[in-house]
């Protein structure tokens, strides 16, 4: 991997590794590769990895990587995240999964929908054709259990945060904020731009796997009619 990163303390038990910062598909697609590269040596002093739009998080308990290095041997978490990402063959990005997120797309589920068809000068459909057409990548979860943040939405449907965010989004309400898309897992305030609605239950607590998906997937939305999504979502 090539080194065009760096590696800063995050507090006496963590380390954040950063790319250049900006949300593009090769900067994640590092991300993900160093993510992958951890997360398979398995050690037990590695207690959490986080991804992000261009960094990631490494967790670490101290006292198991000492046990680990037999002692102190002058090497630092940062020395041996180093020299693991530096190890880390191209192939290390590990598989994608690609994810169809039914989207019911009714003005009774999308508030923002006229709306932002208004301002933008096209039609409800139009914009709906455009958030369908593309496939998204997941670049991080945040904000809630299980939200997913993904993008980038086509130029047309680039909308800012809404000025004033709502007291209640429902869960799984499908919204855009600037080039990002992404989806409510659980009720929530917030202040995206609301333009329909999944079915799909995104976060499960008692779930051995709770979130619907993760960092690195990539997400098709699927248009379904009103009939289709109460019948999806009385089957869920």
């Amino acid at each position: 991997m090539h080194s065009n990163y760096r590696i800063s303390p995050l507090g006496d038990r963590a380390i954040i590794i950063e790319w250049e910062q900006q949300i593009g598909g090769e900067i994640h697609r590092q991300v993900m590769q160093a993510f992958h590269g951890l997360h398979s040596l398995r050690k037990p002093y590695i207690l959490d990895l986080i991804p992000a739009y261009a960094s990631l998080t490494v967790i670490y308990d101290a006292v198991l990587l000492y046990r680990e290095q037999h002692g102190y041997t002058g090497k630092t978490i940062s020395d041996l995240v180093t020299a693991t990402l530096e190890n880390t063959s191209a192939t290390t990005a590990g598989p994608s999964r690609l994810l169809e997120v039914p989207v019911c797309y009714h003005p009774s589920l999308a508030p923002d929908l006229t709306v932002m068809a208004e301002r933008k000068s096209i039609s409800p459909e139009q914009i709906i054709e455009l958030h369908t057409t593309q496939t998204y990548t997941v670049y991080m979860l945040g904000f809630l259990p299980g939200f997913p943040y993904m993008g980038k939405v086509h130029g047309q449907l680039v909308t800012p945060r809404l000025k004033h965010p709502r007291v209640r989004v429902p869960a799984g309400s499908v919204g855009i904020a600037g080039a990002q898309t992404g989806i409510y897992p659980q009720e929530s305030p917030g202040g995206w731009n609301i333009i329909g609605r999944t079915p799909l239950q995104l976060f499960d607590a008692a779930s051995e796997d709770p979130c619907y998906c993760g960092p690195g997937d990539q997400v098709k939305f699927i248009p379904v009619s009103l009939a289709d999504f109460r019948e999806m979502t009385h089957a869920i």
